[in-house]
């Protein structure tokens, strides 16, 4: 079980980096990077640990929708405990002056580690991020998610966390 997981692990991290680089050929360098830590389940004493993340997000993908600017984002987070995500999902962006909100949906691939056991391999993460303006280049932000396998795990014990992110446009 742990060979396939690792190995589902490596052929998502291949499609997804396959599909950065082709994205990377047709932009004109109109990307985001954003990197974070914070508190994985800060509400489980027992396994509440930091983690350390990054994700990405290509303007040129954007769109104006009636829910309002959509955009494809793909990332990665670890713990302390060496418990991984893999994630690639949408998210949607309100800009209220030199304020963003920003809900996302990403559903990815968790390893446990020696972290929680959070039930499945899928879980899918829904996440609130408030950012402010820097720069025309540049955000400061704190985001609130909640990771969940919608029960299709025998156990779905659910992990919450909090960030603090940077972001820079390249």
């Amino acid at each position: 079980m742990k060979f396939l997981r690792l190995n589902l692990i490596a052929v998502f991290l291949i499609i997804n980096f396959s599909l950065i680089a082709e994205e990377k050929k047709l932009t004109d360098k109109n990307t985001e990077f954003s990197i974070y830590t914070g508190m994985f389940d800060f509400s489980d004493d027992g396994k509440k640990s930091t983690l350390l993340g990054f994700q990405h997000q290509n303007e040129n993908l954007n769109r104006d929708t009636f829910l309002g600017n959509i955009s494809p984002i793909t990332g990665a987070l670890i713990t302390a405990d060496n418990a991984t995500y893999f994630y690639t999902g949408v998210q949607a962006q309100y800009k209220i002056g030199n304020l963003n909100l920003t809900p996302s949906f990403t559903p990815g691939l968790y390893g446990q580690g020696d972290g929680k056991d959070l039930g499945h391999i899928v879980e899918f993460k829904s996440e609130l991020q408030l950012s402010l303006d820097l720069s025309k280049e540049s955000q400061l932000g704190f985001s609130y998610n909640h990771l969940s396998n919608a029960s299709l795990g025998d156990k779905n014990p659910g992990a919450n966390s909090y960030m603090f992110n940077f972001f820079k446009k390249f």
